[in-house]
């Protein structure tokens, strides 16, 4: 049995005591994000360029849609005012304008004309074979995998017929219920991709709705951080869950944990990228005067974007396309210049490390 055959399917449950603590998480690390984009002089317009990048480019490609990144870069760049010497299509645009709209009008009502819009944005003013485009669905929809032949049925949408009066439903609960919005965020999500009101392109509007609901929890601020990003590198745990949630009895608690702490990953994700910048220009201004070689330069960015294992002379050897000579003379060179540091430790293999200074110091 589907959850939409249930009766009063749509009275999801969950375990409170592991979701509210899952929420006060969250919610305490959006501050912390936002704290460390406000206390400090990052490039917030680059930050959120990037964001939008990849919430556009990744969640296509969660469904296996490839785009042409600079395309979408580009699209966003010229719907912000930001000079950009790129090109666009009808293809990136489309989609770039559904996210967009979803993120900076996130207090707009999702309506269904507003939806059925997202839709056409997504994959084009006309019909593509069957598939039906900024209408809901006519046909029944299954979910399924596997070669012809061989297919493996992982769900079965609600008939066509009550698509219509589900999304009527789902819609005015969405702008209506007076729950917390990061709840929101991840029972619209649930809800939305049981309805399966489309043809194609559930998943990529699903994403969009919870992201709407993740920036008006975020009080309307621009949201420095990509849920879809996560959501791909975590992909099959995220079809599994959909999955087990489509065939269970109502109790959603399995999901709403995982989603809400698949979006707190996201969250440190972005707080870790940003404090790498944060490094590399504290570390830049700090030996700002100090002169190195295409290779010391080469291998100092190496290290500070996190160059994995040991840094040897013959790592920097083999990366360079150096002699060994060369390599421990340019080593020594940044040693001597404060740059790196040998590691006490003997050994067949000297280890060497960043001198991290402030500037100023």
């Amino acid at each position: 049995m589907y959850i939409h055959e249930l009766e009063k399917w749509t009275e999801f449950r969950w375990d409170p005591n592991v979701v509210e603590p899952a929420v006060r998480r969250l919610r305490l690390i959006q501050g912390e994000l936002r704290g460390l984009m406000e206390g400090t002089n990052t490039d917030t317009e680059r930050r959120l360029i990037d964001t939008i990048t990849d919430d556009v480019m990744i969640s296509s490609l969660i469904e296996s849609e490839y785009l042409n990144e600079d395309h979408v870069r580009s699209s966003i760049c010229r719907r912000l005012g930001v000079a950009y010497t790129g090109r666009t299509s009808d293809r990136e645009d489309g989609v770039v304008g559904m996210i967009m709209d979803a993120d900076r009008n996130c207090r707009s009502p999702l309506t269904k004309e507003r939806l059925l819009g997202w839709h056409s944005l997504l994959l084009g003013s006309s019909r593509v074979g069957k598939i039906t485009v900024g209408e809901y669905r006519k046909g029944t929809v299954a979910v399924v995998s596997g070669a012809m032949g061989k297919e493996r049925i992982h769900y079965i949408a609600p008939e066509p017929e009550r698509v219509e009066p589900e999304m009527e439903a789902f819609l005015k609960w969405l702008e209506d219920d007076p729950a917390d919005d990061l709840i929101k965020s991840a029972v619209a999500h649930i809800w939305f991709v049981m309805i399966h009101p489309f043809d194609d392109g559930n998943g990529r509007v699903a994403r969009a709705i919870s992201d709407m609901m993740l920036t008006r929890s975020e009080g309307g601020r621009m949201r420095y951080y990509s849920l879809s990003a996560r959501i791909y590198k975590e992909r099959r745990q995220y079809y599994d869950i959909l999955e087990r949630s489509g065939l269970g009895d109502g109790d959603i608690t399995e999901w709403m944990e995982w989603f809400l702490s698949c979006t707190e990953r996201a969250v440190t994700d972005s707080k870790a990228a940003i404090r790498s910048v944060l490094e590399k220009t504290e570390f830049w201004s700090a030996n700002s005067t100090v002169v190195m070689n295409e290779r010391q330069n080469k291998m100092v960015n190496m290290l500070l974007d996190g160059l994995q294992g040991d840094l040897t002379s013959s790592k920097w050897a083999k990366i360079n396309h150096c002699s060994q000579d060369t390599a421990i003379n340019d080593i020594n060179n940044l040693i001597d210049k404060r740059i790196l540091a040998k590691c006490p430790e003997g050994g067949r293999s000297t280890r060497y490390v960043l001198i991290v200074k402030k500037p100023g110091h």
